[in-house]
């Protein structure tokens, strides 16, 4: 595989295979942001089961951080590293999106206009549907059916013939008129793509959108080592996947890259390098429906490709995560800040990946928040914790210790609630959870949850005895640290969140 992505950034090697940026190369970022970091990813990878993750952060167009740990070969026994090549799945989404916006931001494509129009060769008999509903999933287009489950197994010489697998199926909506999440409707937008720019769909991708960055199709680079196996779960144990070929949707949810490569993406498209700055600006537009209201799902809105929402902060994000057999990832931008991260697995887990990807890159935003959260000090003579999870009170060990300046400690989860809720998923179960203090100045004014479904933004008080986590929308946890002082226990106030629900 070609390898045509600048090293931007020496690497060291450090204990617990994780390797990380071996020099400070944007102002205020330093060893304590990078050490944080990396301890969150090497407890991330312990804890959920997955053989191995990569992710990376890029500022104004550099990479100032890129972490791995785990394998990528388990059988082989070869780690993650830096060049390791992970599965996009739905990520692959952002860069089909971005292809479709490029070209018509050059006039070869109208994003407005039927896509039945460019496209003689289409059989089917829906109405009229657009390049931009295809993008933000308003088509009608339906999902994966129940007809799609030997997907994977064939190869597809062409993306007109992976339109034929659907084209006879009916909408399940009329065009504009819901959304409706679809990834045949990027095999579509890749035919759209391919027409307007007049060559292959996979060749226009590397020669004008992905050029310079290991951005491949799955599977393109046959057993080239630094391709990742693929993994899923069985039994709470990471268990090798079969071969999947992804010709069915290469632009939908097929293609693959670093995580260097994909935060480099992310921070090329919206820094105006890959499209205007007017452009990523109308891709980050909710799509409108009909009857007026914003196309969205959970907590974010649909554009052009990319998801808005709001960070733990409020700040707005643009995003896309991915699930597929053999991967989880996740891609995010802070537009006003020119920041990305992504974060790739070899293995299809449950969880909350864009709140992870952001707390990894919290310990660098952090360094330019004015009135953010202050450090507090370590809580090391905490010994146990109480709290309440859904209504149900819970009280377990705790143990806390600064270490090379990071605040780190563990809580072991009693059996109830909370533990069965973690240990509900695929996954490997969790009877203890870590808190790794994120604050590049120390303390645990702010920390990170580590858990087998991701990682959570934990908030401390002044005193660092009181921490508090919002799972989800609706779920949320609060726990008081316990402290012996000449044999008697000192607690501060108990805190009771309201019960929730799943997100």
């Amino acid at each position: 595989m070609p390898r045509a992505m600048p090293l931007i950034l020496a690497t060291l090697a450090v204990a617990g295979g994780v390797s990380s940026s071996a020099a400070v190369v944007a102002a205020g970022i330093g060893s304590r942001q990078r050490a944080v970091a990396d301890q969150m990813l090497a407890a991330l990878v312990k804890a959920n089961g997955v053989p191995g993750m990569g992710a990376a952060i890029v500022s104004d167009g550099v990479v100032i951080w890129h972490g791995s740990a785990g394998m990528r070969d388990v059988e082989g026994g070869a780690p993650v590293d830096r060049h390791t090549v992970f599965r996009l799945a739905s990520v692959s989404k952002l860069v089909t999106a971005t292809a479709a916006a490029k070209l018509g931001e050059a006039g070869l494509l109208d994003l407005d206009a039927p896509v039945q129009s460019s496209l003689p060769w289409l059989k089917a008999s829906w109405a009229p549907l657009t390049p931009r509903q295809l993008a933000a999933h308003t088509s009608g287009l339906p999902h994966y059916q129940e007809a799609d489950e030997a997907r994977g197994a064939k190869r597809y010489k062409s993306v007109q013939e992976a339109v034929g697998i659907f084209e006879g199926r009916p909408l399940l909506a009329p065009p504009g008129s819901a959304y409706r999440y679809s990834s045949w409707g990027y095999t579509l937008l890749s035919a759209v793509v391919e027409t307007a720019a007049g060559k292959p769909f996979l060749d226009y991708l590397a020669q004008d959108i992905t050029h310079g960055l290991v951005i491949v199709p799955d599977g393109a680079v046959g057993d080239d080592p630094e391709v990742s196996k693929t993994y899923g779960f069985a039994d709470g144990r990471a268990v090798r996947l079969p071969t999947h070929d992804f010709s069915y949707t290469w632009g939908g949810g097929g293609l693959a890259a670093t995580p260097e490569a994909i935060a480099l993406f992310g921070s090329r498209v919206a820094s105006g390098e890959l499209v205007s700055h007017a452009t990523f600006q109308s891709m980050l537009q909710p799509a409108r429906l009909t009857d007026g209201t914003a196309a969205s799902e959970r907590e974010y809105e649909v554009g052009v490709g990319w998801r808005t929402g709001r960070d733990v902060n409020g700040e707005t994000i643009a995003h896309h995560a991915g699930v597929t057999e053999g991967a989880r990832s996740a891609l995010l931008v802070w537009p006003k800040r020119s920041v990305s991260v992504s974060l790739l697995s070899n293995a299809q887990w449950t969880s909350s990946i864009e709140r992870t990807a952001e707390m990894l890159a919290a310990p660098f935003l952090e360094t330019r928040v004015r009135g953010g959260p202050s450090p507090t000090g370590c809580p090391i003579d905490a010994v146990a914790f109480e709290g309440d999870f859904e209504g149900k009170r819970l009280e377990g060990a705790a143990s806390f210790a600064e270490i090379d300046g990071l605040c780190k400690g563990r809580i072991v989860l009693p059996p109830g609630s909370l533990r069965s809720w973690f240990n509900d998923y695929p996954q490997g179960n969790a009877d203890a959870l870590e808190i790794i203090g994120i604050h590049w100045k120390g303390g645990l004014g702010r920390a990170a949850l580590v858990t087998p479904i991701g990682l959570f933004d934990l908030r401390g008080d002044r005193q660092g005895l009181i921490l508090k986590v919002q799972f989800g929308p609706t779920r949320s946890l609060a726990i008081r640290l316990k402290k012996r002082s000449s044999d008697v226990f000192i607690s501060a106030p108990a805190q009771r969140p309201s019960a929730g629900s799943d997100q």
